[in-house]
């Protein structure tokens, strides 16, 4: 392999693990720091990178130009991002070489790995019974909370994979949770619909995209963090107006 196909699989390594780890929900820093760190150990000193939430522009020392990966989706797989950070690893202490590295990114990129359904609603009901004990105390609409939690998720799940918009997805799943709560307390099943409301909606609440956005501006990514928190402020008023639209109308 000569020099130029040597930088090239660089770029295609680098670029492939940024857009792989920013899809899934990275921080900006991480990524900057993550290709960096691949170019360098792969041989290549003082390699520039550019990152926003829409792109990757990076460049090495060399006769090759810049190149940029775009980014054309947003989700939230952060064990994909685990993946390249112990890939980025095993190549940082030469166990695995830099093709293997890029055809394992490359595999990783096409492989939907994803958490069965099931266990997605049975997540869903923990974190929204729960949490509607910790924030409101209030122990009896438990079960009940937990169940309106899980068919949100299945509304969202279901919309987002054949919509694939994801704040229309949301404001559906919030109004569905509203209306379980309304009927869930009409028929004598739950005792408070504030309380099942809120616990219900916690699988939906953007925490990731909202604390990456904090992440990011601290660490001074004044582009890409202004940018998470307006999608996080627009994924939270999808919210809020479905639950409002289902109190004011029913």
């Amino acid at each position: 392999m000569n020099r130029e196909e040597h930088d090239q699989l660089i770029l295609h390594t680098a670029l492939t693990a940024g857009r792989i780890m920013l899809e899934n929900g990275s921080e900006i820093e991480r990524v900057e720091d993550t290709m960096i760190r691949i170019a360098k150990n792969a041989g290549v000193e003082g390699s520039q990178v550019f990152v926003t939430i829409t792109g990757i522009l990076m460049a090495l020392n060399g006769e090759l130009g810049a190149q940029i990966e775009p980014i054309k989706k947003r989700i939230f797989d952060l064990e994909k991002v685990s993946v390249v950070n112990d890939l980025s690893r095993q190549f940082a202490v030469k166990k695995i070489s830099l093709q293997q590295f890029a055809n394992r990114l490359d595999h990783l990129d096409s492989e939907t790995k994803y958490f069965p359904f099931w266990l997605q609603l049975f997540a869903a009901a923990l974190v929204s019974g729960p949490l509607e004990v910790v924030f409101r105390h209030n122990l009896p609409d438990f079960w009940i909370t937990c169940v309106i939690g899980m068919l949100g998720w299945w509304v969202y799940y279901v919309l987002n994979k054949f919509i694939q918009i994801r704040f229309l997805s949301e404001f559906a799943a919030s109004a569905t949770i509203g209306i379980l709560a309304l009927v869930g307390v009409h028929y004598g099943l739950g005792n408070s619909v504030d309380d099942i409301i809120i616990g219900g909606v916690m699988p939906l609440v953007p925490g990731v995209p909202l604390t990456n956005s904090v992440r990011d501006v601290l660490a001074g990514n004044l582009v890409s963090g202004p940018a998470r928190g307006i999608e996080a402020l627009v994924s939270a008023a999808a919210i809020g107006f479905g639950i409002a639209m289902v109190l004011q109308f029913l």
